[in-house]
């Protein structure tokens, strides 16, 4: 199954770089991602996102754009339709969400307190089931990670992707649950792999993920990486963030999206 699904992927991004159908924001013919869409979704200034209610153990999120419209089908036709090319500029979304983080805790001086000069950023996604992966045969959080590193190292900061976080027990689908709920149904869901505590020893910690809705994945995800070890989860980022509104929940700038089922919604 794992040679199928690697030989999946690879076959689609070949065929999206040498072929690509249309834009994925907004159907224009022969683009990955036209001009205009990619302005969307990169061009303007990573912000800080914060949903209310706000989780406990929340790290501070950064994300670059409003999931909505253009940045919603790009992410989508990436996630759940294998249009892996998206990856790129996702990612590019994604390495200035991370810049926002890191330059805050520089002005604040929380780098140098905590962090050896020249330390590289360690990229955490946030991990999909592994049922997920198989349905959609790539993981899109791990994916877009590695491309914002990329990003992150062609601006001159030092970045890798860490894959060490899992899945200790199986969770239900997000999508429907409302705030309180999603938080009990992740709670204690995480833990870092056997061999990552040593890893993610080696700089500072951003933990990121696709979309964000209520905060509950990267809440838990910041709580699995703190029980590892006395390490300093800077800050969390994602290329978009979500708005939602209801009685139970509704963002001030909204933003997470948990995982949510393939096919499905993002419901973060």
């Amino acid at each position: 199954m794992g040679t199928v699904v690697a030989m999946r992927g690879w076959w689609q991004d070949l065929t999206d770089l040498v072929l690509p159908a249309e834009c994925g924001g907004c159907g224009r013919p022969r683009a990955v991602l036209c001009p205009e869409c990619r302005a969307v979704l990169s061009g303007g200034a990573a912000r800080r996102v914060r949903p209310v209610p706000e989780p406990p153990g929340l790290p501070v999120v950064h994300a670059a754009a409003r999931y909505a419209d253009e940045v919603r089908a790009t992410l989508l036709a990436h996630k759940e339709r294998g249009a892996l090319a998206l990856a790129g500029p996702l990612g590019v979304a994604l390495a200035g969400a991370v810049r926002a983080g890191l330059h805050r805790t520089r002005a604040g001086g929380e780098w140098a307190r905590s962090n050896r000069v020249g330390a590289p950023v360690l990229l955490v996604p946030v991990p999909s089931g592994r049922r997920a992966v198989r349905a959609r045969g790539h993981d899109p959080a791990r994916r877009i990670a590695l491309a914002a590193a990329g990003e992150l190292r062609r601006n001159g900061i030092a970045a890798r992707v860490l894959g060490v976080l899992r899945q200790r027990r199986a969770v239900a689908d997000q999508a429907d649950l409302d705030f309180r709920q999603r938080l009990e149904n992740l709670a204690g869901a995480l833990a870092v792999a056997p061999g990552g505590t040593r890893l993610l020893s080696e700089g500072p910690v951003v933990l990121v993920d696709d979309v964000m809705t209520t905060g509950a994945s990267i809440a838990e995800a910041a709580r699995a990486v703190r029980a590892a070890g006395r390490f300093r989860t800077l800050s969390g980022a994602r290329p978009c963030t979500r708005e939602r509104h209801g009685k139970a929940e509704r963002n001030r700038t909204s933003d997470q999206g948990e995982r949510g089922r393939p096919g499905g919604p993002a419901g973060r």
